[in-house]
Protein backbone atom coordinates (compact mmCIF):
# COMPACT_ATOMS: atom_id res chain seq x y z
CA UNK A 1 0.00 0.00 0.00
CA UNK A 2 1.17 3.24 -1.01
CA UNK A 3 0.92 6.46 1.79
CA UNK A 4 -0.30 9.74 0.17
CA UNK A 5 1.53 12.88 -0.38
CA UNK A 6 0.51 16.89 -0.03
CA UNK A 7 2.72 18.69 -1.61
CA UNK A 8 1.72 22.20 0.13
CA UNK A 9 0.50 22.39 3.55
CA UNK A 10 0.69 25.27 5.70
CA UNK A 11 1.51 23.80 8.91
CA UNK A 12 3.19 26.95 10.27
CA UNK A 13 -0.32 28.49 10.10
CA UNK A 14 -1.67 30.08 13.62
CA UNK A 15 -4.80 28.11 12.83
CA UNK A 16 -2.95 24.72 14.49
CA UNK A 17 -0.89 26.48 16.71
CA UNK A 18 -2.81 24.44 19.89
CA UNK A 19 -2.12 21.31 18.30
CA UNK A 20 0.30 21.64 15.42
CA UNK A 21 3.36 19.00 16.65
CA UNK A 22 0.43 16.49 17.97
CA UNK A 23 -1.12 16.19 14.48
CA UNK A 24 1.40 16.10 12.23
CA UNK A 25 2.77 13.26 14.22
CA UNK A 26 -0.59 12.02 13.93
CA UNK A 27 -0.79 12.62 9.91
CA UNK A 28 2.10 10.58 9.81
CA UNK A 29 1.20 7.46 11.72
CA UNK A 30 -2.04 7.46 9.61
CA UNK A 31 -1.03 6.73 6.30
CA UNK A 32 0.90 10.40 5.08
CA UNK A 33 3.95 9.67 3.96
CA UNK A 34 5.66 12.97 2.65
CA UNK A 35 4.70 17.13 3.62
CA UNK A 36 6.09 19.81 1.92
CA UNK A 37 5.41 23.22 3.79
CA UNK A 38 6.03 27.25 1.78
CA UNK A 39 6.56 29.64 3.73
CA UNK A 40 5.46 32.98 3.49
CA UNK A 41 7.79 35.29 4.84
CA UNK A 42 10.72 35.46 6.73
CA UNK A 43 9.45 34.47 10.05
CA UNK A 44 7.70 31.56 8.38
CA UNK A 45 10.67 30.62 6.51
CA UNK A 46 11.81 29.77 9.90
CA UNK A 47 9.18 28.16 11.47
CA UNK A 48 8.91 25.98 8.59
CA UNK A 49 12.63 24.77 8.70
CA UNK A 50 11.75 24.35 12.59
CA UNK A 51 9.15 22.01 11.89
CA UNK A 52 10.88 20.08 9.00
CA UNK A 53 13.99 19.33 11.27
CA UNK A 54 11.03 17.79 13.81
CA UNK A 55 10.01 14.90 11.34
CA UNK A 56 11.51 12.52 8.69
CA UNK A 57 8.85 13.21 5.89
CA UNK A 58 8.58 16.83 6.50
CA UNK A 59 10.07 19.52 4.07
CA UNK A 60 9.65 22.50 3.40
CA UNK A 61 9.98 25.85 1.09
CA UNK A 62 11.19 29.38 2.01
CA UNK A 63 10.44 32.67 0.58
CA UNK A 64 7.78 35.61 0.39
CA UNK A 65 4.09 35.28 -0.77
CA UNK A 66 3.01 37.74 -2.72
CA UNK A 67 0.92 39.00 0.37
CA UNK A 68 4.03 40.26 2.37
CA UNK A 69 5.51 42.12 -0.41
CA UNK A 70 5.16 45.03 1.33
CA UNK A 71 7.03 44.10 4.67
CA UNK A 72 9.60 42.38 3.43
CA UNK A 73 13.26 43.84 3.35
CA UNK A 74 16.38 43.59 1.94
CA UNK A 75 17.61 41.92 4.89
CA UNK A 76 15.10 39.43 4.60
CA UNK A 77 15.65 38.21 0.67
CA UNK A 78 19.49 38.28 1.94
CA UNK A 79 18.68 35.83 4.68
CA UNK A 80 16.68 33.76 2.58
CA UNK A 81 18.99 33.67 -0.06
CA UNK A 82 21.57 32.16 2.96
CA UNK A 83 19.35 30.13 3.89
CA UNK A 84 18.33 27.83 1.29
CA UNK A 85 22.11 27.85 -0.38
CA UNK A 86 23.14 24.79 -1.23
CA UNK A 87 24.72 22.99 1.79
CA UNK A 88 21.94 25.16 4.05
CA UNK A 89 19.14 24.00 1.73
CA UNK A 90 19.97 20.18 2.47
CA UNK A 91 20.92 21.11 6.06
CA UNK A 92 17.69 23.09 6.61
CA UNK A 93 15.37 20.39 4.43
CA UNK A 94 15.00 23.44 1.76
CA UNK A 95 13.42 21.71 -1.15
CA UNK A 96 11.88 24.85 -2.94
CA UNK A 97 12.00 28.38 -3.12
CA UNK A 98 7.61 29.72 -2.62
CA UNK A 99 5.53 30.47 -2.78
CA UNK A 100 5.60 33.49 -3.81
CA UNK A 101 3.89 35.05 -7.29
CA UNK A 102 0.82 37.69 -8.14
CA UNK A 103 -2.26 37.94 -6.63
CA UNK A 104 -4.43 39.95 -8.17
CA UNK A 105 -7.31 38.72 -6.26
CA UNK A 106 -6.88 40.73 -3.09
CA UNK A 107 -3.99 43.05 -3.87
CA UNK A 108 -2.50 42.89 -0.64
CA UNK A 109 0.62 44.55 -1.58
CA UNK A 110 0.64 46.95 -4.42
CA UNK A 111 1.08 44.88 -7.33
CA UNK A 112 4.85 46.58 -8.57
CA UNK A 113 6.19 45.70 -4.77
CA UNK A 114 4.18 42.23 -5.75
CA UNK A 115 6.48 42.23 -9.12
CA UNK A 116 9.39 43.22 -7.53
CA UNK A 117 9.34 40.56 -4.92
CA UNK A 118 8.16 37.84 -7.28
CA UNK A 119 11.21 38.65 -9.35
CA UNK A 120 13.88 38.57 -6.25
CA UNK A 121 12.67 34.87 -5.32
CA UNK A 122 12.73 34.01 -8.74
CA UNK A 123 16.83 34.78 -8.71
CA UNK A 124 17.09 33.63 -5.42
CA UNK A 125 16.20 29.93 -6.91
CA UNK A 126 17.63 30.19 -9.97
CA UNK A 127 21.06 31.17 -7.94
CA UNK A 128 20.70 28.46 -5.64
CA UNK A 129 19.51 25.64 -8.12
CA UNK A 130 16.18 24.88 -6.19
CA UNK A 131 12.50 24.96 -7.62
CA UNK A 132 10.10 27.46 -7.54
CA UNK A 133 6.60 27.20 -6.25
CA UNK A 134 4.25 29.86 -7.95
CA UNK A 135 1.12 31.38 -6.48
CA UNK A 136 -0.92 32.82 -9.28
CA UNK A 137 -4.35 34.57 -8.59
CA UNK A 138 -6.01 36.18 -11.50
CA UNK A 139 -2.55 37.71 -12.95
CA UNK A 140 -1.73 34.84 -15.71
CA UNK A 141 -0.79 36.90 -18.17
CA UNK A 142 1.59 39.02 -15.72
CA UNK A 143 3.02 35.94 -13.70
CA UNK A 144 3.73 34.41 -17.20
CA UNK A 145 5.70 37.27 -18.58
CA UNK A 146 7.96 37.92 -15.43
CA UNK A 147 8.57 34.43 -15.45
CA UNK A 148 9.93 34.27 -19.47
CA UNK A 149 11.19 37.87 -18.52
CA UNK A 150 13.42 36.12 -15.54
CA UNK A 151 14.40 33.11 -17.35
CA UNK A 152 12.47 30.98 -14.53
CA UNK A 153 11.80 27.89 -17.22
CA UNK A 154 15.35 27.33 -16.82
CA UNK A 155 14.59 25.58 -13.55
CA UNK A 156 11.87 23.88 -12.57
CA UNK A 157 8.66 25.82 -12.15
CA UNK A 158 5.41 24.45 -10.10
CA UNK A 159 1.79 26.46 -10.38
CA UNK A 160 0.24 25.67 -7.02
CA UNK A 161 -3.61 24.99 -6.98
CA UNK A 162 -3.54 26.16 -10.71
CA UNK A 163 -6.75 27.92 -11.21
CA UNK A 164 -6.02 28.85 -15.16
CA UNK A 165 -7.29 27.55 -18.49
CA UNK A 166 -6.84 24.05 -20.35
CA UNK A 167 -5.48 26.54 -22.73
CA UNK A 168 -3.22 28.40 -20.18
CA UNK A 169 -1.81 24.56 -18.90
CA UNK A 170 -1.79 23.68 -22.35
CA UNK A 171 0.88 26.83 -22.73
CA UNK A 172 3.02 26.21 -19.48
CA UNK A 173 3.36 22.56 -19.84
CA UNK A 174 5.21 23.24 -23.26
CA UNK A 175 7.25 25.50 -20.98
CA UNK A 176 8.33 22.87 -18.61
CA UNK A 177 5.81 23.80 -15.96
CA UNK A 178 4.51 21.41 -13.22
CA UNK A 179 0.86 21.73 -11.47
CA UNK A 180 -0.74 20.82 -8.21
CA UNK A 181 -4.02 20.46 -7.25
CA UNK A 182 -6.21 20.86 -4.21
CA UNK A 183 -9.33 20.62 -3.08
CA UNK A 184 -11.39 23.09 -5.42
CA UNK A 185 -11.22 20.44 -7.94
CA UNK A 186 -13.64 18.78 -5.46
CA UNK A 187 -16.05 21.90 -5.38
CA UNK A 188 -19.36 22.18 -7.26
CA UNK A 189 -18.16 24.40 -9.88
CA UNK A 190 -15.20 22.76 -10.89
CA UNK A 191 -16.21 21.55 -14.34
CA UNK A 192 -12.90 23.11 -16.21
CA UNK A 193 -10.97 20.57 -14.03
CA UNK A 194 -11.60 17.62 -16.28
CA UNK A 195 -10.36 20.12 -19.65
CA UNK A 196 -7.54 21.39 -17.13
CA UNK A 197 -6.08 17.50 -15.96
CA UNK A 198 -6.40 16.26 -19.88
CA UNK A 199 -4.32 19.04 -20.84
CA UNK A 200 -1.29 18.25 -18.71
CA UNK A 201 1.00 15.50 -18.91
CA UNK A 202 0.10 12.90 -15.98
CA UNK A 203 4.05 13.11 -14.67
CA UNK A 204 3.64 16.76 -13.98
CA UNK A 205 0.71 16.54 -11.90
CA UNK A 206 0.69 17.40 -8.13
CA UNK A 207 -1.69 16.74 -4.92
CA UNK A 208 -1.72 19.32 -2.17
CA UNK A 209 -4.12 20.26 0.30
CA UNK A 210 -3.04 24.29 1.03
CA UNK A 211 -3.96 23.47 4.33
CA UNK A 212 -5.24 25.01 6.38
CA UNK A 213 -7.57 26.69 3.88
CA UNK A 214 -9.17 25.01 0.92
CA UNK A 215 -11.24 22.26 2.42
CA UNK A 216 -12.04 19.81 -0.09
CA UNK A 217 -15.86 18.36 -0.46
CA UNK A 218 -17.24 16.98 1.79
CA UNK A 219 -15.43 19.04 4.17
CA UNK A 220 -15.55 22.26 2.88
CA UNK A 221 -15.78 24.83 5.63
CA UNK A 222 -13.73 23.14 8.32
CA UNK A 223 -10.09 23.54 8.87
CA UNK A 224 -8.29 21.53 6.09
CA UNK A 225 -5.36 19.33 6.99
CA UNK A 226 -3.39 16.40 4.95
CA UNK A 227 -5.97 13.61 6.36
CA UNK A 228 -8.17 15.30 3.64
CA UNK A 229 -5.90 14.15 0.61
CA UNK A 230 -8.33 10.98 0.17
CA UNK A 231 -10.95 13.54 -0.90
CA UNK A 232 -8.37 15.00 -3.16
CA UNK A 233 -7.27 11.86 -4.64
CA UNK A 234 -10.39 9.80 -5.08
CA UNK A 235 -11.02 13.07 -7.40
CA UNK A 236 -7.73 13.24 -9.50
CA UNK A 237 -8.23 8.98 -9.79
CA UNK A 238 -11.64 10.09 -11.89
CA UNK A 239 -9.96 12.90 -13.25
CA UNK A 240 -7.09 11.18 -14.93
CA UNK A 241 -8.05 7.78 -15.09
CA UNK A 242 -5.97 6.50 -13.01
CA UNK A 243 -6.87 3.53 -10.10
CA UNK A 244 -6.17 5.21 -6.38
CA UNK A 245 -3.59 2.85 -5.78
CA UNK A 246 -1.63 3.50 -8.77
CA UNK A 247 -2.61 7.26 -8.31
CA UNK A 248 -0.84 7.15 -5.20
CA UNK A 249 2.08 5.56 -6.50
CA UNK A 250 2.80 8.11 -9.72
CA UNK A 251 1.81 11.02 -6.99
CA UNK A 252 5.28 10.13 -5.19
CA UNK A 253 6.99 9.56 -8.12
CA UNK A 254 6.07 13.20 -9.42
CA UNK A 255 6.85 14.71 -5.88
CA UNK A 256 9.76 13.36 -5.85
CA UNK A 257 11.12 14.24 -9.12
CA UNK A 258 9.97 17.88 -8.65
CA UNK A 259 11.77 18.13 -5.22
CA UNK A 260 14.34 16.18 -5.40
CA UNK A 261 13.96 13.27 -3.28
CA UNK A 262 15.30 10.49 -4.36
CA UNK A 263 14.48 8.86 -1.14
CA UNK A 264 11.00 8.76 -2.55
CA UNK A 265 11.90 7.41 -5.81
Amino acid sequence: MNGYVDTHAHYDDGAFESDRLELIQKLFDGGIELIVDPAVDLKSSLAVIDISKRFPGYYCAVGIHPHEASDASDTDYETIRALSAPDNAVLNKIVAIGETGLDYHYDFSPRDLQADNFRKNIRIALDNCLPLIVHDREAHADTLKILEEENAFHGKVLFHCYSGSAEFASRLTDLGCWFSFGGAITFKNAAKFDGVLKAIPKERILPETDSPYMAPVPVRGTRNDSSNLKFIYARLSVLMGIDEEELKELMKHNAAEFFGLNKYK
